[in-house]
């Protein structure tokens, strides 16, 4: 993609105002709240301004006013879940990591990161729609290349041994099976809630302490960072 198809796109994406006043900031996060609850009752496909804008009780000229399009929104509650998920990560390093037992840092991973899944809105819907929309690609790599950064650090601290590809691998497979496992928890209750939740965090204990300390995974001389 050249650099003045990128601007355009861009472009497309960037709200029409920055909410600086109050009640511009109100007004924005009405229609992030508003398309996130519409998400999860008609999905992405029957997602349109029209809707958005009839549930705001607003014409979808004041609409545009904000967002130039619903990609633009879908791109902003995108924006808002990286920001949530920074936040998230950034609490869990605040915390002696270095003394730290492995499962109880699967433990606090888990927990904090679950927190921020619970609290989207529309989540599946938005989670897709970064996958499968060209214009969104960039918040789902965004998302994988924060998640995988703040995870390899953290393994560091926690005193893991084996070389940077091989961290950056378990890093990925880390992210992979909490986002999938993630999805499903969320749409649960209870002791099954519970129980999922219990099972993912066996999951990843057995994986890392398995690999923690190889200096030399396999027979390989490195591992193909993914």
């Amino acid at each position: 993609m050249s650099n003045l198809e990128q601007r355009k796109r861009k472009s497309q994406l960037t709200p029409r105002r920055e909410p600086v006043q109050a009640r511009a900031r109100e007004r924005t996060r009405q229609i992030l709240d508003t398309t996130g609850r519409l998400l999860e009752e008609v999905g992405l496909n029957d997602l349109t301004t029209i809707l958005i804008a009839k549930e705001l009780g607003v014409s979808v000229g004041s609409l545009y006013h904000y967002f130039p399009n619903k990609h633009a929104i879908l791109y902003a509650m995108g924006e808002q879940w990286l920001a949530s998920m920074t936040a998230a990560l950034e609490e869990l390093e605040q915390r002696n990591l270095e003394d730290m037992a492995l499962d109880g840092f699967v433990a606090e991973l888990i927990e904090c990161l679950l927190a921020v899944y619970r609290e989207q809105r529309g989540l599946l819907p938005l989670v897709q729609a970064m996958w499968g929309i060209p214009e969104l690609h960039e918040l789902d790599e965004r998302h994988d290349e924060l998640i995988i950064t703040h995870l390899t650090g953290m393994f560091q601290r926690l005193g893991f041994l084996c070389p940077p590809n091989e961290m950056n691998r378990l890093a990925r497979a880390t992210l992979e099976t909490c986002h999938a496992i993630f999805l499903v928890i969320v749409n649960q209750r209870g002791v099954r809630s519970q129980r999922t939740q219990a099972d993912l965090q066996q999951m990843l204990l057995t994986m890392l302490d398995a690999h923690r300390n190889e200096s030399r995974p396999g027979d390989l001389d490195d591992v193909e960072a993914p």
